[in-house]
C-alpha cells in the first residue's frame, strides 16, 4: 500500500494558538480534528474507511504533486456527518452494497472529486439533514447508481458530471429534493435522470442528458421536477417519461434525436412545456394517456419526425393544450381518439404535414381557434360517430383536402378558410354532419363544399370564389343551406336554391345534384391500432445478413408456447416445400405449394412471430431471397385520394420484395358497409401483384377468424390466391404461465413459493372476452408483478439479491369486476 502522510493545521482564535501536527493515517488524523481544522492530505492511496463528524477541511495536494486515493477494500470509502469541506480527492469504492461517498447529515461543500468506483452508488445523499453543495465532481460508476438522493436529502449539485453508470445515473426518492446546475449526465444503462415517490422533487437548470441507454427522463409516482434549459437527446427509449400522477415542468427544453417517444404522459401526470423544442423523433414528439393526464404546451415547437407515426397522440381520455405553437415536417401533426380526449389548440401552425394535420376519432373532440394550417395531405379530419370539436378563425392552405367530415362526425366550423386545396375544400361523407359558418374557400382544384348523399350538413354565409369544378356540389335532398354565395365559376354553376334557405346572388355559384360524384376517396376512419408501423430497412438487411438454416428457425419455433396445430402447419408446408425442391434438384417434377398463407385467431396468439420465422425458413431454403418481413395494416395501404392506394400498396410490396407481406386485420380492407371506400381497390391492386410477382413475395393475411372468412369473399382472386389458412387458437392458463415463466427468465426475475400457482388460479379466473390480449395478457400480467414487486422493494433500504429478483402473489395486479 502506498500512503503519505496527513497534516493536520489546528485552528484557533488567535495566530499564536494555532499549531500543526503530522499523522502517518487519515484515521488518525480525523481522531484528533475538530471543527475548523484542515487536513492537508499527501499524495498516495489510503485503504481506509473515513467518517467525518466534525466541519473539518479534507483536502488533496494543491501542488498538483500527485492524487490522493481513498480506496478501502470495502465499506463506504467516505462518510460525511457534518458540514464538513473536500477538495481534490480521488474515491473509489469496491462494495455492490455500499456508496462510495455517503452523505448523511450536514451541509458539507465537496468540490473537485473524482469518484470511481463499483458500488451500489457513487455518491449517496440520505436523509433529511443531508444538504451538501457538490461542484465539479465526476463519478463513474459502472456497477450501480450514479448519483443517488434518497429518504428526504436535498443538496446543491453544480457542475457535476455522472460519465458512466450500470444504472440510473441521477435517482432521487423517498422524498428527496435535490437542485442540478449545469451538470452532465451520460452513457448510463438505465434513466439518465429518475424522479420517483410521493414528496420526492428535482430542479433542474442548465443540464444535459444523453447516450442513456432506457429514458432520458423518468417522473413517476407523484414525483415532481422542473427543468429549466436544458437537453435530452441520444436515447434508446423515450425521452422523457411521467407516470402515475407525476408533474413535471419543462422550460426553455431542447428535446431531439429520440428513437421512441419523445414525451410520453401517463395515468393522470401533469405536463407543462414552455419554449420547449422537440425534434427528430422516431414515434410520437408528445404521447398523452389515460383519463386526468394533461399536457399544457406555450411556444413550443414540434417537427422534422423520423418515423411514420402523429406527432402529438392524445388517447384514452387524456387531454392537451397548445398555445402559440408550430408543428413541421411531420407525417401527422394531431392525433385526438377516444372518448373524454380532448385538445385545444390556439395561434399555433401546422405546417408540412405528409397526411393529416389534426385527425379526430373515436368520440374525441378538438378546438382550434386562429390557426394556420398549411402543406398538408388533409387538413382536418373528423372520423366518427361522436367526434367532433370546433373550428373558428381557421385558414387551411395548399392542402390536398381542407377539412373531411365522415361517420357521423360533427363538428362546427366558423369563419374558416381554405384557399388553394388540390381537391375539395370541405368534403362530408358517409353520414357525416357538421355545421358550417360563414367559411369560404377559394382557388380549389375541385369543389368548394362537396357534401355526399346522406349527410346531414348546415351551411350558412358560406362563399366560394375560383373553384375549378363548382363552388357547391350535394343532393337535391341534400344539407341544409342559408345566404350561401358563390362566383359563379366551374362548369355548370346554375343558381338554384337549395332545400332549407336560399342563396343570394344570381351568380351564387351553388347547385344540387341528384348524385354527386365525388372527387376525392370515401375515407374510412382509423382505429388507434392503425397508426402506421413502417418497415425498417436496416432490419430487413440485417435479416438477410443473418439468414439461419431451416433446422434452427424450426427449432425457435417449437420453443414457442403452445401453438401445437400451428407448428405442424408450418411444418408440413416446409416439408412440402423442401422435398419440391429436392425432386426439382433430380429432375422430378415438384407439386405446386400455395405458399401465401391466412392466419386467423385472436390478438396475442404469436401471429406475427409465426410469420417473421416463417420468411426465414424460406430464405433458409432458397425459396425467398432475403426473408424479412414488412408488416403493414390498412392505413398503410389506403390512401385517402384517388390514385393514392395503388401506389401505396405497390410500394408496400417492393418493400417486401423477398421476403414476407404481413398484413394485419386484413378484412378492414374490405368494410362491410364500405360504400366507395378504396380498401377494395387495395385488394385488387394486390392480387394481381401477387400474380405476377409470385415468386417474389409471399403475401400473409391475419385477423379474427369469422371476418378473415368475409375477406376472402371479397375478390375472385383472394381465395384462390390463399389455398391454406392456419388457425391461432388462444392460450390456456399453463401456456399463460410458461409465457410469464419465460419474461421472468429472461429479465433475471425469479418466482416465489406458491407465485405459479396464484398465476394459474389468475389466468384461469381472468375474462376472456374480446379485448383479452393472449401473450400480450401475459406480458402486461408480468410488467404489472414487476411494477408491484419495484413499488415493494423501494422501500427497503438495502434490498438482498432475492429481494431484488424474487416475485410473489402479492405482486399480482387484482383482477378486473365483471361488467
Amino acid at each position: 500500500m502506498v500512503q503519505g502522510t496527513v497534516q493536520v493545521t489546528h485552528g484557533g482564535s488567535s495566530r499564536w494558538r494555532r499549531r500543526s501536527g503530522e499523522y502517518p493515517t487519515l484515521t488518525a488524523a480525523l481522531a484528533v480534528a475538530g471543527d475548523g481544522d484542515v487536513l492537508s492530505i499527501a499524495p498516495g492511496t489510503y485503504r481506509e474507511n473515513l467518517v467525518l463528524h466534525h466541519a473539518v477541511t479534507l483536502r488533496g495536494p494543491e501542488d498538483g504533486s500527485g492524487s490522493v486515493r481513498i480506496a478501502p477494500l470495502d465499506g463506504v470509502a467516505l462518510t460525511l456527518r457534518a458540514s464538513a469541506v473536500v477538495q481534490d480527492l480521488h474515491l473509489e469504492g469496491q462494495d455492490r452494497a455500499a456508496p462510495a461517498l455517503l452523505v448523511e447529515d450536514g451541509s458539507p461543500e465537496l468540490t473537485d472529486l473524482r469518484v470511481s468506483t463499483h458500488s451500489a452508488a457513487g455518491i449517496e445523499v440520505r436523509g433529511p439533514g443531508a444538504r451538501p453543495l457538490v461542484r465539479r465532481c465526476t463519478v463513474e460508476n459502472p456497477a450501480g447508481v450514479g448519483i443517488a438522493v434518497l429518504d428526504g436529502g436535498g443538496g446543491v449539485f453544480e457542475e457535476c458530471e455522472v460519465v458512466a453508470s450500470g444504472q440510473t445515473g441521477f435517482s432521487v426518492r423517498g422524498g428527496g429534493r435535490p437542485r442540478l446546475e449545469r451538470c452532465r449526465i451520460h452513457h448510463s444503462t438505465g434513466a439518465g435522470i429518475a424522479v420517483t415517490g410521493e414528496g420526492s422533487g428535482l430542479e433542474a437548470l442548465g443540464c444535459e442528458v444523453y447516450e442513456v441507454r432506457g429514458a432520458g427522463v423518468q417522473i413517476a409516482a407523484r414525483a415532481a421536477a422542473r427543468l429549466t434549459d436544458c437537453a435530452v437527446h441520444r436515447t434508446t427509449a423515450d425521452g422523457v417519461t411521467l407516470d402515475t400522477d407525476a408533474v413535471l415542468t419543462l422550460a426553455g427544453c431542447d428535446i431531439h434525436d429520440i428513437p421512441e417517444n419523445a414525451v410520453d404522459l401517463r395515468s393522470r401526470s401533469v405536463l407543462t412545456l414552455s419554449r420547449t423544442s422537440v425534434r427528430r423523433f422516431g414515434r410520437n414528439g408528445l404521447s398523452v394517456w389515460d383519463p386526468g393526464t394533461r399536457v399544457d404546451a406555450e411556444s413550443c415547437e414540434i417537427h422534422d419526425s423520423t418515423g411514420d407515426y402523429p406527432a402529438v397522440w392524445v388517447s384514452d381520455g387524456a387531454t392537451a393544450s397548445l398555445d402559440s405553437c408550430r408543428v413541421h415536417d411531420v407525417p401527422d401533426a394531431l392525433f385526438v381518439l377516444d372518448r373524454g380526449s380532448a385538445v385545444e389548440v390556439t395561434d399555433s401552425d401546422l405546417s408540412q404535414v405528409r397526411n393529416t394535420a389534426v385527425s379526430v376519432s373515436d368520440g374525441a373532440t378538438a378546438r382550434l381557434d386562429d390557426c394556420r394550417i398549411r402543406e398538408a395531405g388533409t387538413g382536418a379530419w373528423f372520423r366518427d360517430h361522436g367526434s367532433g370539436g370546433t373550428l373558428a378563425g381557421c385558414t387551411i392552405d395548399a392542402v390536398q383536402t381542407g377539412v373531411i367530415v365522415t361517420k357521423g362526425a360533427d363538428p362546427a366550423l366558423e369563419q374558416c378558410t381554405v384557399t388553394s386545396p388540390a381537391e375539395a375544400g370541405f368534403y362530408v361523407s358517409a353520414g357525416g354532419r357538421g355545421t358550417f359558418t360563414a367559411c369560404r374557400v377559394t382557388d380549389s382544384s375541385g369543389f368548394g363544399f362537396h357534401v355526399l348523399d346522406g349527410c346531414r350538413t348546415t351551411l350558412t354565409r358560406c362563399h366560394t370564389e375560383r373553384c375549378a369544378r363548382g363552388g357547391y356540389e350535394f343532393p337535391e335532398d341534400g344539407p341544409v343551406v342559408e345566404d350561401c354565395t358563390g362566383d359563379g365559376s366551374g362548369p355548370r354553376q346554375a343558381a338554384q336554391p337549395a332545400p332549407g334557405g336560399g342563396f343570394t346572388g344570381a351568380q351564387s355559384g351553388v347547385r344540387t345534384v341528384t348524385a354527386a360524384r365525388s372527387p376525392v376517396a370515401q375515407p374510412a376512419p382509423a382505429a388507434r391500432a392503425s397508426v402506421p408501423r413502417p418497415a425498417d430497412p436496416a432490419d430487413a438487411g440485417a435479416a438477410a445478413a443473418a439468414a439461419r438454416e431451416s433446422g434452427a428457425v424450426l427449432g425457435q419455433l417449437d420453443g414457442l408456447v403452445g401453438l401445437d396445430s400451428v407448428k405442424r402447419e408450418v411444418r408440413a408446408l416446409t416439408d412440402m416445400i423442401e422435398v419440391g425442391r429436392r425432386r426439382q434438384q433430380a429432375g422430378l417434377k415438384a407439386a405446386s405449394v400455395r405458399r401465401h398463407l391466412v392466419f386467423t385467431g385472436s390478438p396475442g396468439t404469436g401471429k406475427t412471430t409465426v410469420a417473421r420465422l416463417y420468411g426465414e425458413i424460406l430464405a433458409s431454403l432458397g425459396v425467398l431471397e432475403r426473408g424479412h418481413l414488412v408488416e403493414v395494416s390498412r392505413v398503410d395501404l389506403v390512401g385517402e385520394h384517388i390514385g393514392s392506394t395503388a401506389i401505396r400498396t405497390q410500394e408496400a410490396f417492393e418493400r417486401a420484395r423477398g421476403g414476407v407481406l404481413f398484413i394485419d386485420e386484413a378484412y378492414a380492407l374490405a368494410p362491410e358497409d364500405s360504400g366507395r371506400d378504396f380498401g377494395r381497390e387495395a385488394i385488387d391492386t394486390l392480387v394481381k401483384l401477387m400474380e405476377d410477382h409470385r415468386d417474389a413475395v409471399v403475401v400473409i393475411v391475419a385477423g379474427y377468424t369469422a371476418e378473415m372468412e368475409r375477406f376472402l369473399t371479397v375478390n375472385p382472386g383472394v381465395a384462390s390466391r390463399f389455398s391454406r389458412t392456419i388457425a391461432f387458437g388462444d392460450y390456456g392458463p399453463g401456456e399463460l404461465l410458461r409465457i410469464v415463466e419465460q419474461q421472468a427468465e429472461e429479465h433475471e426475475y425469479r418466482l416465489g413459493e406458491g407465485t405459479a400457482e396464484a398465476l394459474l388460479t389468475y389466468f384461469t379466473e381472468l375474462p376472456k372476452g374480446p379485448g383479452f390480449g393472449n401473450g400480450r395478457t401475459a406480458r402486461q400480467t408480468f410488467e404489472s408483478m414487476v411494477e408491484r414487486h419495484a413499488g415493494r422493494v423501494a422501500q427497503l433500504s438495502e434490498p438482498s439479491t432475492d429481494e431484488l429478483t424474487l416475485l410473489f402473489p402479492a405482486d399480482l395486479p387484482t383482477l378486473p369486476t365483471p361488467c
